[in-house]
């Protein structure tokens, strides 16, 4: 008779945790391509891994194009299948946007209950997980149903079968009806969130409006998915924005209020990190989101120094830059991370960009010299002018103090005189009281 430990208290209670989804990462080589299929299948890891999966393999092949049914080779098709079924893999991820027909032919060839998801599906899967405000989930779920939409006919029958089931690639409009997979339902769908979106778009403008008109010098941080916006945006300005090493950890805008050491006032915004690869459908949704950037004076576009592919990233946000209509915007490249490399890196990477700044958010090593940089910018793009304001204009004077540089202040019978740098928001105001000395 075999003996057993008695059962504690806390050892009664049956703890039960979702089990980790089994992924299979594929990639294509293709000839000319910016991106080299191992770094690329390493971030698609990155991305599943984010998701909540365990990748428990990954391949590729190389093509000079996409097969037209099922995107890899018949017999890489087969292989796949074959890799599935062996390790009891329950999602594979393609690293490339499939049509409809591809997806639906992978699915046939890879058989039950494998789900065959691609890049777009995956991100979008993410975006669900970590949408938090309103407007990011509508946003969320604009680009899902726009996502959807052309997929219906291949997805019809296990959606309506609930194949998809739960985990990675499935987040699609959680808790929604299976009535939504109808064509016209989800054309329906896309247009009331829109016209959410639209109202949320309105009372965004209003009050970016109202900074707009406030004069107050606007400053974006714009860059790769896990830069560092986020960290550096907390260091700057003590704020508490959410910051975790994950993909996509922001994905709702935060601005801040920001005094420089010269006492104007400016704004800080965090926005939503960019990838290679980016869907289009995401650019769309989040347009509002992107608006921060679009409407800043000044972007900060961030780079993680510590990342191999630093360059390729560069060249994949510039190129959303270019997408958006942002790329006429002035900006300052920040190397962040810069506590990860060795001092002979650093000083490479110091002459190779010698424009650039170089902070790390963990230690707030750069910070102020990347702060006395931005003040430099603010202040090359103000006037200079003398003014005489009456002292029964005192509000004029505070504004002078909080919006632009003061050079000379001193106090006179006929009001205060100051010597000022001031944007062109604020000259029309200060016109009038302008020294004629």
């Amino acid at each position: 008779m075999t003996s057993e430990a008695p059962v504690s208290k806390k050892d009664s209670y049956c703890v039960t945790a979702v089990p980790q989804e089994r992924a299979i990462v594929v990639g294509v080589e293709r000839p000319g391509s910016k991106w080299d299929v191992q770094s690329s299948l390493e971030e698609l890891t990155r991305l599943a891994q984010t998701a909540g999966a365990e990748v428990v393999a990954s391949t590729s092949q190389k093509l000079e194009s996409p097969h037209p049914r099922t995107f890899v080779g018949t017999g890489k098709a087969e292989e796949i299948a074959d890799l599935a079924r062996s390790l009891s893999a329950d999602v594979v991820i393609f690293d490339d946007e499939l049509t409809p027909s591809q997806q639906a032919n992978l699915e046939k060839v890879v058989g039950k209950p494998v789900k065959v998801i691609d890049r777009t599906a995956l991100i979008l899967d993410i975006f669900a997980l970590h949408a938090t405000t309103k407007e990011g989930r509508l946003q969320v779920r604009l680009a899902q149903n726009q996502y959807l939409l052309p997929r219906l006919r291949g997805m019809w029958a296990h959606l309506a079968s609930n194949r998809m089931g739960g985990g990675v690639g499935s987040r699609f409009g959680e808790g929604e009806s299976q009535l939504e997979v109808d064509r016209r339902m989800v054309r329906k769908r896309i247009t009331s969130i829109k016209k959410e979106l639209e109202h949320l778009a309105e009372i965004r403008s209003v009050q970016r409006e109202s900074r707009y008109e406030s004069g107050v010098f606007k400053v974006a941080l714009a860059g790769y998915t896990n830069a560092g916006k986020s960290s550096l945006l907390n260091k700057l300005t003590d704020a508490d924005v959410l910051a975790y090493d994950k993909l996509f950890a922001t994905l709702d805008s935060t601005t801040r209020r920001y005094v420089l050491p010269e006492g104007r006032e400016i704004t800080l915004t965090d926005t939503v990190g960019f990838i290679q690869k980016l869907p289009t459908t995401l650019i769309e949704a989040f347009k509002s989101t992107l608006d921060e950037i679009i409407g800043a004076n000044l972007i900060l576009h961030v780079v993680d120094a510590s990342s191999p592919k630093f360059v390729e990233q560069i060249q994949a946000v510039d190129e959303v830059f270019e997408q958006i209509g942002a790329q006429n915007i002035s900006r300052i490249l920040v190397f962040n991370k810069c506590d990860l490399l060795d001092g002979d890196t650093l000083l490479g990477l110091q002459s190779r960009y010698p424009h650039a700044q170089f902070v790390s958010a963990q230690t707030g090593a750069g910070t102020q010299e990347l702060i006395a940089y931005i003040a430099q910018v603010i202040a090359a793009q103000d006037t200079k002018i003398e003014v005489v304001i009456p002292y029964n204009r005192g509000d004029l004077v505070s504004l002078a103090h909080k919006r632009c540089r003061i050079v000379c202040e001193s106090h006179k019978e006929d009001g205060t005189h100051l010597t000022l740098f001031a944007s062109s928001a604020y000259l029309n105001m200060f016109k009038e009281f302008r020294s004629t000395n």
